[in-house]
């Protein structure tokens, strides 16, 4: 079970350390390698989480998908989650650390989800278009698809959801419907 408490300690104690020894940019770098494998490969989520591989098994598998990939700070702090029994929250950890970096340096994330892909120019005007009048500083955009939109987009940043799709317009108009408010105007 995930303990967001937990993982932000850790992520925390981690931030601290980088940047006592002047290597937040490498391990902010390594961190966001770690998502993307955390992301893309289920086999090593399985791997951090099973109670039946011991842990020097997962210690050395660990080492050997990030040798030469992560600095060695990144690695001695991954072979002490391990050691320590804590190595099943390391995606959570991941997250704190990068949430926490962001807020550190000021970048706000953005995730734009439409219906189809769209271009570099585009993303780079609703880049300039939130920044201008939200007045945020540096904003790092995601950007996802969902035909399920079917046209439109959603924009989330900061706890804040701006939905201008086409499926929450139908979704809207369907609701109506059920509440009948046509019916009182008619008559």
């Amino acid at each position: 079970m995930p303990n967001q408490r937990l993982a932000s300690r850790y992520a925390k104690s981690l931030i601290d350390l980088a940047i006592d020894k002047g290597q937040l940019e490498a391990v902010y770098a390594d961190m966001l390698y770690l998502k993307a494998v955390c992301k893309s490969s289920r086999e090593f989520l399985l791997l951090l989480r099973s109670p039946i591989i011991k842990g020097d098994q997962k210690n050395s598998i660990i080492t050997a998908v990030t040798k030469g990939k992560v600095s060695e700070l990144t690695a001695a702090f991954n072979h002490l989650l391990v050691k320590k029994g804590r190595e099943s929250d390391l995606p959570e950890i991941v997250a704190a650390f990068i949430e926490q970096y962001q807020q550190l340096k000021g970048i706000h994330s953005v995730t734009l989800t439409t219906a189809a892909p769209i271009s570099e120019e585009l993303k780079q005007a609703i880049c300039q278009k939130v920044q201008s009048e939200r007045a945020l500083g540096t904003v790092e955009l995601e950007t996802k698809t969902d035909e399920r939109l079917i046209g439109g987009f959603v924009l989330e940043f900061d706890n804040n959801l701006v939905d201008a799709s086409i499926l929450r317009d139908l979704k809207d108009i369907k609701n109506q419907f059920l509440r009948n408010d046509y019916i009182h105007q008619i008559r």
